[in-house]
């Protein structure tokens, strides 16, 4: 028999093996790779944790989850102790793989160690997720772990804009996000109906831009009704830093987002002199695009923006701002005597070429700053950025085309990643959503990197993530709805091996897994 025929042989047992293993370790995202050993480890009031000094916090993190689970606090002891059994070991090794970490589970021990401090983190979360269900059973399963991420980016959005989340509902996202090994929070700060980031510089935008005088009730229609009710809300620096810092515990990189062109009427509110119109303004009541957007032409525009990236690069250190960039209409690009003299003066075609031109000088600003920009695939229209990375929404076109261009990509097309969008094929059982259908398979059965990309280009393919739009969740606990469990299936989609997926299996361990959902009280949807 050939290798090549002997290999499709023994692929179907393979296959079968793989799956058992994975319905008896409940552990979501799948591990790379999951052996199972004859014994576990038993963990007794005797227990000690041992540790490094470069790794004592986490041996310290290990010591509250034990005692959160089990209600019992373990001792940490240096790693010169010497302990010979009867230890649960955290330690770096040499391993080059970013964010990798092997874990063993024997009769003597539990080990967890890792290349870097993200590797150590994941593989306690792994270990967390082993524990039993009944904290009275304090026996670990038998287990060789070693894994590490397919992706880079493994985000979740959320739209802070349409509707105002407090700081421990943030925190509780980022909470849910570390579960599932999820890396990047892409916090969406600014909209036409709300102006969140407190900026020093420029205080009407805390003071009119974060208000509105009331809300649209249900969709929007010719005969639109409101609530009448004033709405608002904004995050002061410290609290923002305050997030930051909480994220970067878990080892999630926060990506703010501040849109511009477009979607700029909270802020045209407050400074209505920034639009080719002058105004006035009032935040917006209502959902949709609207057509009054910072002007092009006026470098005053670019001053306020500046001024306001400054102070948002000051307290988000991570690599990338996000500058929007999407459904910018030019109507009044188009009847603006500024912009139509910028377009003169820079040898521009068109508006979409005037958006670019716009783009370009803030990315300017930002890479002058150390950072860089991604913005919605709309800033392909006119030239991209030369440095910018584009987060491909309307499809997966556009990231294709900014691959092919050697730029950097993050899928999150509508379907399946908007996590706004229904669960249930019949939305009367549902609550109110923007639209469209992302049933729990289909976040499953995503695939990142389209298959028309050669090797080179797939490798610009940074991950994907799923976008939670607010315009009808208007309350945190309809957030966990809408996101919980897609995230979780999204979540091995960019963490395990392509080939190692399989519906039915990521369900069964589901089931067990989300339980630590249920002592929190978290309100996902139920059903699968």
């Amino acid at each position: 028999m050939s290798l090549l025929r002997f290999y499709f042989a023994i692929l179907p047992f393979t296959l079968i093996l793989n799956s058992a293993i994975c319905q008896e370790f409940a552990l979501v995202p799948y591990p790379v790779k999951a052996e199972k050993l004859s014994k576990g480890f038993t963990i007794t009031e005797a227990t000690v944790i041992v540790s490094s000094k470069e790794t004592w916090d986490y041996a310290q993190m290990l010591q509250n989850k034990i005692s959160s689970h089990f209600g019992m606090t373990l001792t940490i002891k240096d790693e010169s102790s010497r302990v010979k059994t009867n230890f649960i070991r955290v330690w770096f090794n040499s391993d080059t793989l970013p964010s990798s970490y092997r874990l063993e589970s024997n009769p003597q021990y539990i080990e967890i160690y890792a290349g870097d401090r993200s590797g150590l983190f994941y593989g306690i979360i792994t270990l967390c997720q082993l524990f039993p269900e009944n904290p009275s059973d304090r026996n670990i399963p038998g287990i060789f772990i070693h894994d590490y991420p397919r992706f880079s980016w493994r985000g979740m959005h959320l739209d802070c804009s349409r509707h105002f989340f407090t700081t421990d509902e943030i925190r509780k996202y980022l909470d849910y996000m570390s579960l599932y090994k999820m890396n990047v929070f892409h916090w969406h700060l600014t909209d036409d109906q709300g102006w969140r980031p407190e900026i020093k510089k420029y205080p009407l935008l805390t003071q009119i831009s974060s208000q509105r005088k009331e809300t649209l009730i249900g969709r929007p229609s010719a005969n639109n009704c409101f609530d009448g009710k004033p709405y608002g809300g904004f995050y002061s620096q410290e609290e923002m830093k305050e997030i930051v810092a909480y994220a970067a515990a878990r080892h999630i990189t926060v990506v703010p987002e501040i849109e511009m062109p477009g979607h700029a009427l909270a802020a045209l509110a407050a400074y209505p002199h920034l639009s080719c119109t002058g105004g006035p303004f009032e935040t917006g009541t209502s959902w949709g695009v609207f057509d009054d957007v910072f002007c092009a032409g006026n470098d005053e525009t670019f001053r306020f923006l500046e001024d306001i990236l400054t102070e948002i690069c000051e307290i988000f250190p991570g690599p990338y701002i996000h500058i929007g960039g999407d459904e910018c209409p030019k109507v009044r690009w188009e009847k603006c005597p500024r912009c139509q003299q910028r377009m003169k003066d820079e040898n521009l075609k068109d508006e979409h070429e005037l958006q670019s031109y716009f783009i370009q000088r803030i990315e300017k600003f930002l890479n002058a700053k150390g950072k860089k920009i991604i913005g919605w695939d709309e800033i392909l229209e006119g030239g991209l950025a030369p440095n910018a990375a584009v987060m491909s929404w309307r499809g997966t076109q556009g990231g294709k085309e900014a691959a092919r261009m050697k730029h950097f990509v993050v899928m999150t097309p509508r379907h399946p990643c908007y996590f706004d969008h229904y669960q249930h094929s019949e939305k009367d059982k549902e609550p109110l959503a923007i639209g469209g259908y992302n049933p729990l398979e289909d976040v499953y059965a995503y695939e990142p990197v389209p298959e028309e990309l050669n090797t080179v280009e797939a490798s610009y393919i940074l991950g994907a993530q799923g976008n939670v739009w607010t315009e009808y969740i208007p309350v945190f606990s309809h957030v966990e709805y809408m996101a919980l469990p897609r995230m979780a299936a999204l979540s091995e989609v960019l963490w395990s091996p392509a080939t190692l997926r399989n519906y039915d299996n990521f369900l069964q361990r589901l089931r067990i897994q989300i339980k630590q959902l249920d002592k929190s009280g978290v309100n996902y949807r139920k059903g699968f």
